[in-house]
């Protein structure tokens, strides 16, 4: 069994794995994909969560009370 590897050696491997599947110039875009997105996730959440959790609950248990189980 394989011993377990830093996370530097899986870096520095994963690296390699990139450069010879990708070649050099696709591998350092490749990362880009994962770039953090925009937008304030601590102003935004009060907007898209503003709702009380026990209002939702209370509301999914309604729904359902009023559909039939399969």
């Amino acid at each position: 069994m394989k011993s377990a590897r830093t996370l530097h050696q899986i870096q520095q491997e994963g690296l390699e794995v990139l450069v010879e599947k990708l070649g050099p110039d696709d591998a350092i875009r490749f990362p880009r994909i994962y770039e953090t997105g925009s937008g304030n996730w601590t102003k935004d959440r009060k907007k898209i969560l503003e709702k009380d959790p026990d209002i939702i609950v209370r509301s999914i248990m309604a729904r359902r009370k009023k559909v039939p189980e399969p």
